[in-house]
């Protein structure tokens, strides 16, 4: 069975430092991700800024459990960018081959990347919830992941699909705004038409300089859909406030009535600086670590095939 390599060492290096990048900055996605569960009605409000979650954490001796969910969130993190940098790889290479283009247009960049990011919604949405409930979660009461998904119905699991599917236009935005900056900045290096070498590859600084405008120009445009889809996968407080009756609200036009209804239209940016900082580091980090051990990776890959290869001739001999 052929096996595209590249698009195999696309995908193990974006999957690894997703997980790096998810573990670094997981304290701070815990506290941005409580912050914009917080549905506020006749003016109460829980937190007032970001810094207030981290607070609470720490007067309550729980400064743990601003880890709830890791393993969780790791998982999904590292499934969903496997899937997605080798479907992406995939069909972008399919797509030169089957229309003899030498580089991809942004139009079909962006379809390519949207595709590939349905295909990863769907797989991994039950682990994306699951990761939001843990996280949103009291302080020292989150619960394990097998718990998380069978309590409720197996629907339940698969809470905010719908805007998963429609916020597959960010990492489209982001992956097609980085790979036309990317491909910019190496247009003036040689071709490597060897495909045992290593593809060309940015340095860590001009990596995360990219990584950091791309996800910043996806997260503005799409933020509306991000924060309701966390208020639709939030875990239910212990006790009844005014996000409880948000979260009870499934759909996303009940979700998007209820935050104008008592927020007002700034309640749809509600948290927005947290999610710029989150995301952007992270995502920057991701594709600076991806692209400083892809090389590395393409290499480990070429050996394990010559590897098997020189097995299976030595079986033929025997």
């Amino acid at each position: 069975m052929n096996v595209d390599l590249e698009s195999l060492a696309e995908a193990t290096s974006g999957a690894i430092g997703s997980l790096l990048s998810t573990t670094i900055l997981y304290p701070l996605d815990t506290c941005k991700t409580k912050y914009q569960a917080e549905a506020r009605s006749h003016g109460l409000q829980k937190y007032k800024n970001l810094s207030d979650v981290l607070w609470e954490a720490i007067s309550t001796r729980q400064l743990l459990s601003l880890y709830q969910g890791l393993g969780t969130k790791n998982l999904q993190s590292f499934i969903s960018q496997f899937i997605y940098f080798y479907g992406y790889s995939y069909f972008k290479r399919l797509y030169l081959e089957k229309s003899g283009h030498k580089s991809i247009g942004t139009s079909a960049n962006l379809v390519i990347a949207a595709a590939a990011g349905a295909c990863t919604a769907i797989a991994t949405q039950p682990l994306d919830t699951a990761a939001s409930r843990m996280q949103t979660s009291a302080f020292g009461k989150s619960k394990g992941l097998l718990k998380t998904l069978t309590e409720g119905n197996w629907s339940d699991a698969f809470d905010g699909l719908s805007i998963s599917l429609l916020l597959t236009t960010n990492p489209a935005i982001q992956y097609t705004v980085f790979d036309q900056l990317k491909h910019r900045v190496l247009t003036n290096k040689p071709n490597k038409d060897d495909k045992t070498k290593s593809p060309a590859a940015l340095s860590a600084f001009m990596a995360f300089l990219i990584g950091a405008v791309s996800k910043s120009i996806a997260t503005v445009i799409t933020y509306p859909a991000i924060r309701c889809k966390v208020i639709i996968q939030a875990a239910d407080p212990d006790e009844s406030t005014s996000e409880t009756k948000v979260k009870s609200q499934k759909t996303l036009s009940s979700v998007l009535y209820g935050i104008w209804k008592s927020e007002g239209i700034l309640g749809f940016f509600k948290g927005l600086h947290a999610q710029i900082l989150k995301t952007v580091l992270s995502s920057a980090l991701l594709l600076m670590i991806k692209e400083k051990i892809s090389a590395t990776t393409w290499v480990l890959i070429l050996a394990a095939k010559k590897y098997l290869l020189l097995q299976r001739g030595k079986i033929k001999n025997v």
